[in-house]
């Protein structure tokens, strides 16, 4: 089992973006136990209902369908008796391995310890001088899309193992033939896509990878299609799923929660100045890096959503009540669902699950009921109370302060934001993993694709997706 102590870890200082020299075409470089654990990701699957915007009437078709994301296999969350099978989207990291710095970089006590240095005084004064605006952070000039669009093909790469599998593709692990390194290539079918009526969260996944440029998220370096299928080239993050590491350690102490919420909150804050909803927050999509920093993964419900939306979709577990109720939503859902995995990360399971039946869940979310274990600490709970409430006017996240309200709660008093956005801060655990020589040890292993790739001919769906 993961040691998950805080004595005798390295630092490490990794660089808080991906560089254009680093994409796969650029020259090589020298260089206590749950009572009811949450589901195995057997049973936890994301849901989609028909996709609805602020153009759409809230009642929009309600019924489920599979995920967008081929993370996870087909479910019927209507259906209890319909079996579900979740899988996390394992994607890749074009970062050249950097070497450790000794000095010069903050411990992770700066997480569990107040620091007073005088970088991050200045941080906070500046923090406090940015004008909230309604909910989200102040506003953050917009990244320039990266071009994606047939910026790469098969021939660029050699294929080497699966990663994972989903209901309409897989992700194979790769290595550029151009500069050695190693990153993750999304397979999707079209014709699955079409099937199971993906195509708008499809084109939605690549659309906002493009734009996002982010430490803890992960990176989109190209597309391409070809006859039969749909390609995006990703960071291969080495470090395997967080939900892996939870399910290994049955729960985390305090402060490694605080860490890895403390990275999430980072991400969501960028995402909501930029307009994005996530809506799949759960720990199957965040991924450790081989440092133990998170990178989120898996776009397929992400949307840019200025005001208001109606779609169902997520994870039952982590959906919030007025998504449930088919109610209009706005990026508050998020923080909702930050609430959920700060739970999990405690506790081992989430707070509305029971027995794995959605149904059972949607009506445990309605009821709003949660029952915090003794053990959790007093500020942790207050930050949960404030985030899993159904009452949007006293939402974390969603007040006047924005993302700084819950960045500012107690729960956080000791995290140095600044210095963990840039992470200068250690992570709690270090996968075992080598780095840069495509090590995949902490992922499944799965039965390999057997159609081959980069078929030409009849493409009757090429037209649904103009800009892989």
């Amino acid at each position: 089992m993961p040691t998950l102590g805080f004595l005798k870890k390295k630092r490490t200082k990794d660089s808080s973006g991906s560089k254009d020299l680093d994409s796969p075409a650029s020259p090589i470089k020298d260089a206590f136990s749950p009572v009811t654990p949450t589901s195995s990701k057997n049973t936890r699957a994301s849901i989609v209902s028909k996709a609805s915007t602020h153009h759409d009437h809230p009642g929009a078709s309600q019924s489920t369908q599979a995920s967008s994301a081929p993370s996870h296999k087909p479910a019927d969350s209507m259906n209890p008796s319909y079996p579900q099978q979740a899988y996390a989207t394992p994607q890749a990291s074009p970062e050249p391995y950097q070497q450790t710095s000794s000095h010069n970089v903050a411990s992770i006590q700066n997480l569990i310890h107040p620091s007073n240095n005088a970088n991050s005084s200045a941080y906070q004064q500046q923090q406090q001088q940015r004008p909230a605006n309604g909910g989200t952070p102040a506003a953050q000039p917009a990244p320039q899309p990266r071009q994606t669009k047939g910026k790469y093909t098969l021939g660029d790469f050699q294929i080497q193992r699966t990663l994972g599998t989903g209901s309409f593709g897989r992700v194979h692990l790769v290595q550029s033939k151009h500069n050695q390194r190693f990153y993750a290539v999304k397979v999707l079918k079209k014709a699955q896509v079409v099937k199971m009526k993906q195509v708008e969260h499809t084109n939605d996944e690549r659309r906002m990878l493009q734009q996002v440029k982010h430490p803890f998220l992960i990176t989109l370096w190209g597309t391409f299609q070809d006859s039969k299928n749909l390609y995006m080239v990703m960071d291969f993050v080495e470090g395997g799923e967080l939900f892996s590491l939870l399910r290994k350690s049955q729960r985390f102490p305090n402060p490694v929660a605080k860490f890895y919420a403390a990275e999430v909150t980072l991400a969501l804050e960028y995402l909501h100045a930029q307009n994005i909803i996530y809506r799949d927050l759960k720990p199957e999509n965040l991924l450790l890096d081989r440092h133990g920093h998170l990178k989120i993964t898996d776009f397929g419900f992400a949307k840019e959503v200025p005001d208001i939306t109606w779609t169902l979709c997520g994870t039952p577990d982590y959906l919030a009540p007025e998504v449930v109720a088919s109610k209009g939503y706005n990026k508050s859902v998020d923080w909702w669902s930050l609430g959920i995995l700060i739970f999990e990360m405690l506790c081992g399971f989430t707070p509305f699950w029971d027995g794995g039946s959605p149904m059972k869940i949607y009506e445990n979310i309605l009821k709003g009921r949660v029952k915090y274990p003794p053990y959790i600490h007093p500020d942790a709970q207050d930050l949960l109370q404030k985030l899993i409430t159904p009452d949007l006017t006293k939402r974390l996240g969603n007040l006047h302060g924005g993302s700084k309200d819950v960045m500012n709660h107690p729960w956080f008093a000791e995290v140095t934001w600044e210095r963990l956005q840039k992470k200068d801060i250690d992570a709690p655990y270090v996968p075992p993993v080598r780095a840069g020589v495509g090590d995949a040890s902490q992922f499944d292993k799965y039965p390999e694709e057997t159609e081959a790739y980069g078929q030409t001919g009849d493409d009757p769906h090429g037209h649904l997706f103009p800009d892989f």
